[in-house]
């Protein structure tokens, strides 16, 4: 997973933003026809919920070829950093009962709540709550993009099936100096963003410049058990506790 999030970042430039800031003007772009096949192949981790997309922006590109299609930006919608995240996990071998790719974060974030409800044990994703664990390389660290966002990951378990408007990434490094996490389709590219965190490693949820964190999940795949036979409050009632 690290390895290929880092090489696709090494593709598209070594483009890194520090808390949210904006992404270097010389930077390339996912209008970019040399970059259109590499978002291609990030739809196509996603089956049939990909098509759409691909039918769509294989007209755009044709267009831009000189040849009849329809013309517009390449890639400028449907938002692509969900099918980014389902690239990298299908691409390292994550099968779809372990992680249930998706064009959409939040519904591959209710496949992974799911499996957690059901396997408290032995989920290879289960959410963590932001003031309470630092992440680590390997886990994804998700925020809630909407208008009115969530306070945490329990909070999601009553809408479950919805879509809401989110946005996770990959953790690749993570120390005292605060969190670096490869994640696509942020300023048009996939970019490692340079998250702040507190003296022990923890993201901080309302961080001004930064994200609104709701959840980190922690990756237990390749890491040895034996794990929490309980290992999060609350979540066996898929309620948060009284």
């Amino acid at each position: 997973m690290l390895r290929i999030a880092l090489e696709e970042w090494r593709e598209w430039g070594s483009i890194t933003v520090h808390d949210g800031q904006p992404r270097p003007a010389a930077a390339p772009q996912e209008s970019r026809l040399a970059n259109f096949p590499r978002v291609l192949a990030y739809w196509r981790a996603v089956d049939s919920e990909g098509r759409a997309a691909i039918d769509r922006n294989r007209g755009r590109f044709a267009a831009l070829l000189g040849l009849p299609g329809t013309a517009g930006a390449l890639w400028g919608e449907p938002a692509w950093s969900a099918a980014f995240v389902s690239f990298v996990m299908r691409n390292a071998g994550v099968d779809q009962r372990e992680f249930p790719s998706s064009a959409a974060h939040s519904f591959y974030i209710d496949g992974m709540l799911a499996d957690a409800l059901a396997y408290p044990a032995k989920a290879p994703f289960v959410p963590r709550d932001i003031a309470a664990y630092a992440p680590q390389p390997g886990d994804l660290v998700c925020a809630d993009r909407s208008r009115r966002p969530l306070a945490g990951w329990r909070d999601r378990l009553a809408e479950r099936g919805q879509f809401r408007p989110m946005h996770c990434d990959i953790v690749v490094a993570a120390g005292a100096g605060g969190v670096q996490a490869v994640g696509g389709n942020i300023a048009d590219a996939v970019t490692l963003s340079v998250f702040s965190t507190d003296a022990g490693g923890r993201l901080v949820a309302r961080a001004p410049g930064q994200p609104i964190w709701f959840a980190v999940f922690e990756n237990r795949l390749g890491r040895l058990p034996p794990f929490d036979a309980v290992p999060i409050a609350g979540l066996s009632t898929g309620r948060a506790p009284s």
